[in-house]
């Protein structure tokens, strides 16, 4: 690491060193990644657009809402993402528990001020899992995932999905985590 990028980041590398469960080492390569971003941004954030190329490229997340939803859940604007975001991000990818992971992913898809899922959100997200040409083949395939995924998670059956219905199933069944798309 060069002179600059540790003045500029020593702080942070040693308050994320401290507070999360990345080494020094991991903190310094994260911010490194963050830091060429932003050189490359001619700026001390990095852009949303990079961050969907990031995740496009690197994690294989090609559902553009789901990563507009993690971009406006992480950033203060919308529009750059701070160091501090950053590094909140990977530590929820990397190290979070299935707690804070089932917190990151909920209010991914509660995002816009929403605190529980109702059918017309869960119907949006599922609108990508089903495509062809026979559109009344395609939305009866689309209603029926509707109708077994509220069947699934709204347990007390009032029509919408509650945080605390997602984690139940959710932790007896950690693979439906990302149930709405990854």
């Amino acid at each position: 690491a060069n002179n600059k990028f540790l003045t500029m980041y020593s702080t942070l590398i040693k308050s994320f060193a401290a507070s999360t469960e990345f080494s020094t080492s991991e903190v310094v390569s994260l911010l490194i990644v963050f830091y060429k971003y932003a050189l490359n941004n001619r700026s001390r954030m990095m852009s949303t657009s990079q961050l969907y190329n990031l995740f496009l490229v690197s994690f294989g997340i090609f559902d553009v809402t789901i990563i507009d939803r993690i971009s406006m859940n992480i950033t203060q604007d919308g529009r750059s993402v701070s160091p501090e975001a950053w590094m909140r991000l990977f530590c929820v990818f990397f190290n979070g528990s299935l707690q804070e992971r089932m917190k990151f992913a909920f209010e991914v898809y509660t995002s816009g001020g929403a605190v529980v899922l109702n059918r017309e959100v869960v119907g949006v997200a599922i609108e990508q899992f089903f495509t062809g040409d026979d559109d009344d083949e395609v939305n009866e395939l689309r209603a029926d995932m509707c109708e077994f995924v509220f069947g699934k998670f709204d347990t007390d059956k009032d029509g919408v999905i509650s945080f605390e219905e997602y984690s139940e199933i959710v932790q007896n069944q950690p693979g439906l985590l990302e149930f709405l798309g990854k």
